[in-house]
């Protein structure tokens, strides 16, 4: 009597297991066709609208190859205020630099002749708060007879929005405002019309 017992105990837990373990796979396989399904679902929509995807990435503000340059206003030191944002059209050059720092020095030359012989915007991003006046930054556009805009980012508002670490810094933008290159340290003038050469 007490063996049948354990036998009908054990048939039992047997048949449920069984019966917990086809059910949760059959379960498991319809959960899997469903995410599948939805998976598929979103995939068509990415293939339908690709176009829309592309934008969405390429619109996007960042300092990102392919992300639009942050736009800012500042004064050159004649007083004038520009904005980058002004020059949609055309291939601009951003450029951050210091008087006391070498490297910028030994960059200005080439981008005074970059300037002169292609039809690039130069924008040099003077960080004028580490300057120990603004009359060594005339000094030093006199000494190096420099003819493209220097503005002053007084606060360094710029530089940091920019995430400018290492100087000279420079980004080269496209026609459209889009960010193409970026050279941390100095660039020489062959790098310059390189790397403007395939901007359109």
């Amino acid at each position: 009597m007490k063996k049948t017992i354990l036998i009908v105990v054990i048939l039992a837990m047997f048949s449920w297991a069984l019966y917990d373990f086809v059910f949760s796979s059959n379960q498991t396989v319809q959960e899997d066709e469903e995410t599948s399904v939805e998976k598929n679902t979103i995939t068509s929509e990415v293939k339908d609208n690709p176009d829309e995807e592309k934008a969405a990435n390429t619109d996007k503000e960042g300092l990102n190859i392919g992300n639009m340059a942050p736009d800012f206003k500042l004064q050159t030191l004649d007083g004038e205020t520009v904005q980058l944002s002004d020059f949609r059209g055309k291939r601009v050059m951003i450029n951050f630099w210091a008087t006391w720092c070498p490297p910028c020095r030994a960059e200005m030359p080439d981008m005074q002749k970059f300037h002169e012989k292609k039809d690039i915007v130069i924008l040099a991003i003077n960080l004028t708060e580490t300057e120990s006046n603004l009359l060594d930054v005339k000094r030093f556009v006199k000494d190096f007879e420099l003819t493209f805009p220097i503005l002053k980012d007084e606060k360094t508002t710029v530089a940091n929005q920019y995430q400018i670490q290492p100087i000279p810094t420079s980004y080269m933008v496209d026609s459209k405002g889009r960010i193409q290159y970026k050279a941390f340290g100095a660039m020489n003038y062959d790098l310059m019309v390189q790397e403007f050469e395939k901007m359109q």
